[in-house]
């Protein structure tokens, strides 16, 4: 699968969730069923440790399709929780809502995958610092 996180959001506060979002693309020449795709969160790793395993918060269900070069808005609130703050959009972008009681995004490093059957399908490292939240993918140096 050639799924992308292109852009990570974290709530100004705690309580707003819907104001936590993510915006993925299809990168591929296909398209892209989420459904079953696990949503899994790790905490950073602290200087010197492995990285968390992370913990399996729900699953896409029923999911959605994304067809080449489509992105969509993924918002980690309830829509309808006045409450969690309101949910933002873009023209020309559907939005799916993952209904979590709480925000993914616990500060920089924060992991976040999508996974089928233990099959890391796309990852995303949260990086503030960054225009779009993302953090630059690092590549092995060849020896």
């Amino acid at each position: 699968m050639s799924l992308i996180f292109r852009e990570a959001h974290a709530a100004p506060e705690k309580k707003r969730i819907n104001e936590e979002y993510f915006i993925l693309e299809n990168d591929g020449a296909s398209a892209i069923s989420t459904a079953r795709l696990q949503v899994i969160s790790a905490r950073a790793a602290k200087p010197g440790q492995k990285p968390e395993r992370g913990s399996v918060l729900g699953v896409i269900d029923p999911g959605f399709m994304l067809q080449p070069g489509e992105k969509i808005l993924v918002v980690s609130g309830v829509p309808g929780k006045k409450s969690h703050g309101e949910p933002p959009s873009r023209e020309g972008m559907r939005t799916y809502h993952l209904f979590q009681r709480s925000g993914l995004l616990e500060g920089a490093g924060t992991v976040i995958k999508l996974a089928m059957n233990q099959i890391e399908v796309a990852k995303l490292v949260y990086d503030p610092a960054t225009d779009t939240g993302v953090a630059p993918k690092i590549t092995p140096a060849k020896s």
